[in-house]
């Protein structure tokens, strides 16, 4: 018998951008992976016979109402019943840049007390406000509950690069202290914006480059399959992406985005 080998989709629409990139980087991983425009996979009814899914980067349908909001609705009214049993079956399911803040309009995270009808947290206008497009250090403050950085030492520092207008991690005013404990309590805070050498940013810009609330960068679900990150690994994989790879000669031979890639590799191939 053939062993099963782990499939992902990587979704797209109009505005998408990065799924290219994206699935070059579970391939070198060792992920078979396939783009599959959002609506074929609604026709198709398909979602259950992937094993991995990523919603990538971009400006999906322009990022009007807000950055995610119409992809978000389309993906719970055409998939939901799906995406919900695709989250039961603790399938992981990637989202990057614009695919966190899908998965947060959806109700997918920070899943406080499960999946959520309404969002429980938004990911707001940068402030300052504007396109920010530059290379950060992101601090590994997760435990070991999320699957996408088990290949990652704790308390680390990684570099990855952002590109994002609207990545202001936030929750209502009234539920800070209740929800951030929670995502402390359940291991499901996984990175923080931080300084090179991994003093959190607390909200300086740009080591802080949006203004995010508790220098947020990246969250899970409790389960830890659910990952949302609004820095780009699919960008920082190759040494050739590296902003200093001319300098460096030949080492690193790869970026610390690959580790994030290689995590969840390692979860499919154990998962089957």
């Amino acid at each position: 018998m053939t062993p099963h080998k782990a499939r992902a989709c990587i979704l797209r629409v109009g505005g998408t951008n990065c799924d290219a990139e994206t699935k070059r980087a579970c391939h070198k991983s060792g992920i078979e992976a396939e783009i599959v425009h959002s609506r074929e996979l609604a026709k198709s009814q398909a979602l259950l016979s992937y094993d991995f899914l990523i919603i990538p980067g971009g400006f999906s349908y322009g990022d009007y109402v807000r950055a995610g909001a119409i992809w978000a609705k389309e993906l719970r009214a055409k998939l939901g019943k799906d995406l919900e049993k695709f989250v039961e079956d603790e399938r992981p399911i990637l989202g990057i840049c614009n695919g966190f803040q899908v998965l947060i309009e959806a109700g997918l995270l920070p899943q406080i007390e499960g999946i959520s009808v309404y969002p429980q947290a938004a990911l707001g206008t940068n402030m300052p406000p504007g396109y920010n497009c530059r290379w950060i250090h992101l601090s590994h403050v997760g435990k070991g509950n999320c699957v996408f950085t088990k290949n990652v030492d704790a308390n680390s520092v990684l570099k990855i690069p952002v590109a994002h207008s609207e990545g202001r991690f936030m929750f209502a005013r009234r539920n800070e202290d209740k929800y951030i404990k929670k995502l402390l309590d359940e291991d499901q805070l996984v990175f923080r914006y931080c300084r090179r050498d991994g003093q959190y940013a607390d909200g300086e810009y740009p080591f802080n480059p949006n203004g995010s609330f508790f220098d947020i960068a990246g969250i899970c679900n409790s389960y830890g399959t659910v990952f949302g990150l609004m820095p780009h690994p699919e960008r920082a994989y190759h040494r050739w992406q590296l902003p200093d790879w001319t300098e460096t000669g030949l080492e690193p031979s790869y970026g610390d985005g690959k580790l994030i890639f290689d995590s969840v590799a390692d979860y499919l191939e154990k998962r089957f």
